[in-house]
């Protein structure tokens, strides 16, 4: 796999370009959907796509198999330097804040909800319950303390949780993103 993907100068082949496209095709759909819950905006998503896109390319390296994700890490990337979310930003009030967001479904509630939240507390949510990734990646990124992050996640979960009491959104975003990246991932 390695002669696949080196030139003799030591620059990439044309061959991982491909593979790395490929995974930007095959992975468009979520790629797109956690930029957006990212950034909260049809434009800056579609910017934050390109973006990592390019970050990708121009940083590949011989580890394809590990393609998809740097390919979600180029997005948290270039959405955190698109949107610079910061604890300071966070809203420390109970009371659900509605934002003006262009939501892909109109009766998808839960896309709404989470748009509708501060970047920071956005960013904790999607990056640690969606994405699952670890306290300690979500510090590097995000740049901030521990309890910072605690805190915006938790205030995230129980904005999310109180927002329509008809309906359990954090089971629900759970359950969806599950399903969405599993079929994903099986096309």
């Amino acid at each position: 796999m390695l002669e696949h993907m080196q030139i003799a100068d030591g620059g990439v082949s044309p061959y991982a370009a491909a593979d790395f496209c490929e995974v930007f095709t095959q992975e468009m759909h979520s790629l797109y959907l956690l930029s957006f819950l990212l950034t909260g905006d049809k434009d800056k998503a579609e910017q934050c796509f390109i973006g990592a896109l390019g970050e990708c390319l121009e940083g590949m390296g011989a580890f394809m198999e590990w393609a998809r994700l740097w390919a979600r890490r180029a997005i948290i990337r270039q959405a955190i330097r698109m949107v610079k979310p910061t604890p300071e930003a966070t809203d420390q009030s109970p009371l659900v804040r509605i934002k003006t967001a262009a939501v892909p479904s109109p009766n998808n509630n839960i896309l709404a909800a989470i748009v509708s939240l501060c970047a920071f507390e956005r960013f904790a949510f999607v990056m640690s319950i969606l994405e699952k990734l670890s306290d300690g990646d979500c510090l590097a990124f995000l740049r901030c303390s521990r309890r910072e992050l605690a805190q915006a996640r938790e205030l995230a979960v129980g904005i999310l949780a109180t927002t329509d009491t008809s309906s359990d959104y954090l089971h629900e975003a759970l359950h969806a993103w599950q399903m969405f990246m599993s079929s994903a991932q099986l096309a």
